[in-house]
This record gives C-alpha cells, structure tokens and sequence, in this order.
C-alpha cells in the first residue's frame, strides 16, 4: 500500500509541476543537441553521412535520397529529398557549411527538399553567393523554377530579419549543369578536382530518365561511390572500381509484389501499375551486391530503399540472397548512418546520428 501511496503522490506533483518539468526537458535538449557540430573531431579522410535513405513512397523512417559526403573540412551533399534538411540538422551537421550540391537527375523525390536545404544553408552562415548546384541538363530549368515559386518567401525573410542575417545576394541556388561524353565516346566527367577533392559524375541507366548520373568521391586516398537511381549498369561497375564504399540503391521485388497485391485488393489500381513499372529501372539488392562484387568495392551500403521498411526485423526478407553475391559488410541504410574512412586506412567504421 505505501509504494501506492507513493506512486500516486508521485504523478500528483508531476502534475502539478508539469510546466516546469517540461521546460527544464527542453532545455537540457536545446543544451545537448541545438547547434551541436557532429563533424568536430572527425578523422581526416572520407565521410558518408545518410540524410535520407527513402524514396517516393511514404517510409515514417526515412526521408528523401540525401546523402552528405564529408571530404576533410568540406561538405557536400548530393540530392536534396523531402525531409533531408531537417535530417542534416538533427544529426548536427551544420546546413551553412554546404559547399555544393550533386543531383543525380530530377525525378521528385530527389529535388522536393531543395528549398528546404537552400534556406538552411542560406540563413545558417550569411552566405553571399548562392549554393552552386551541379547537374545533368535540366538543372537549370530545376532552379529557375524554384526561384520563381520563393521569390516572395525570400522578399519576406530579407525584410523581416535584415540582409545582414540573410544577404540578399546569397539566397537560392546557382545551376552549374555539365554534359556527359556521347555515348561509346566516354562515360565520365570530372567536375572537381582541387584541394585533394576529386568529384567525377558518370553515367547510369535510369531510362526512360535521361541524363542520370552517378558520383564517385576521392580524397586522401579514400574513396565513395554513389549510384544514384539505377538499373544493373556496366558504367556504374567502373566508376566503382576499386572504391572503398559504394552506396547503392535497392529496390526488392518480391516485397514490391506484396506492396502491389495489397494495392489491387484495395482497388487502386493506379498506384499497383506504378509499383509494377518501377521494378524495371531500378536495382535488386542482389544485382547491387553483383556490382559491388565485380568492382572490387570493400563495403556496400544500401539506400533509395523500396519498399518501405520501417522494420530492422524485414531487413533479411529486404536483402533476399545478397550476400551470395557479394562477402563483404552490406549495410541496409538508415537515416543518420555514418560511414567514416579515415585517410591512411583501410577502415570502414560505422556509427549513427540519429536516434531510431
């Protein structure tokens, strides 16, 4: 009866004090989390930090394809998802410290959170230039649109806190769109190499998207392939030749089945024929271990993943046989992930910055 007795006293002051007790929580939140640097202290070399793993369809874990990939003290990301920029601020990584964003190509899912990212770059270090945005053909039609659709919200923000918070000069994006070799004449182009970064964008098959690209990073010795959207494709297995980690879309079609059978039982009809055609320009985890297999990569980290999978306990059903193709760590990704390559090594060490 006493340890009731206590019990009941117990939620009576909670109640009672319930104001101070949620102030006091929040505070010790703002004092562990708010503007915290999660790059301070990082080894020099190579970091892959998953700011968004998911795809067009709603995943409650996962944002939008965003992936940040830390080069010393230089951070870039490449593709902008729904939701991705919150992510990067959750996981302490400061969003003015951006220098450039990579986009694959410009289905949705890949574009819908750049406004969203330029605003938290933008107000989040004064810039005066806008974020340089690099891209197949197209990029520019990408961000004359945006800045047509924020003109008034940036009007607003210049006004309401000063162009010495938000320079009016720094605000949106600025299109940097690159071509690739024509077919058979080569696959690749280097769009940065200075500072010991050297960031090349090649060739993927996503048709009937077209360009689609994929990014490869090197820096000290270390080096990070993303795939972008892709089906099998020989041009990705080169540019990942050799590469330390390879980050690889997955799509299984044997969950995608299940997803398209309930659909039909619901009569939506419409979204069960998306979910049939998506099979054919995307790639099975199996077919991503087969490339990191043939490429030589020593470690496969999974994204872009589809079907949703808010349950680690789906994760072998998600992976199918992956691992006969491929002996090395396969990495179901999650938002928050970090992959860290520190330059001089060969290590692969994983951690999260993200609660799930």
């Amino acid at each position: 009866m006493a340890g009731v007795a206590l019990l009941a006293i117990a939620l009576v002051c909670v109640k009672l004090f319930q104001r101070q007790i949620g102030t006091a929580l929040l505070e010790r939140a703002v004092e562990q989390r708010v503007g915290r640097d999660a790059t301070a202290g990082l080894p020099d070399g190579l970091h892959v930090a998953l700011c968004g793993t998911g795809s067009p369809l709603p995943d409650p874990t996962r944002a939008g394809p965003c992936t940040l990939v830390i080069a010393g003290k230089r951070i870039f990301l490449v593709d902008a998802g729904e939701g991705g920029g919150k992510n990067i601020v959750q996981m302490g990584i400061p969003p003015g410290r951006i220098e450039a964003l990579f986009l694959t190509h410009f289905h949705s899912d890949h574009i819908d959170g750049l406004a969203q990212i330029l605003l938290l770059r933008w107000s989040g270090s004064s810039w005066q230039t806008p974020l340089p945005v690099h891209g197949p053909a197209g990029v520019e039609g990408v961000l004359a649109g945006l800045r047509t659709a924020y003109t008034l919200d940036t009007g607003y923000r210049i006004a309401h806190h000063g162009p010495k918070i938000l320079p009016p000069s720094g605000a949106g994006g600025t299109a940097l769109p690159f071509a690739l070799p024509p077919p058979g004449q080569g696959d690749s182009v280097v769009l940065v190499d200075d500072g010991g970064v050297k960031i090349t964008a090649f060739r993927v098959d996503h048709r009937p998207v077209d360009p689609a690209v994929g990014y490869r990073f090197d820096y000290k010795g270390r080096s990070v392939v993303l795939s972008g959207d892709t089906a099998p494709s020989p041009t990705l297995v080169a540019a990942a030749k050799g590469a330390d980690v390879l980050v690889h879309e997955a799509l299984q079609p044997k969950l995608v089945a299940v997803l398209t059978k309930g659909l039909e039982a619901r009569g939506q009809a419409n979204m069960a024929q998306v979910t049939r055609d998506i099979i054919d320009y995307h790639s099975t985890p199996e077919q991503a271990a087969q490339a990191a297999k043939a490429a030589g990569v020593r470690y496969l980290m999974l994204n872009h993943i589809v079907p949703p999978m808010p349950i680690r306990f789906a994760y072998p059903a998600f992976l199918g046989d992956a691992g006969r193709y491929y002996d090395g760590p396969i990495t179901v990704g999650e938002d928050g992930m970090m992959l860290s390559l520190p330059a001089g090594s060969h290590e692969v060490t994983l951690k999260r910055l993200l609660d799930r």
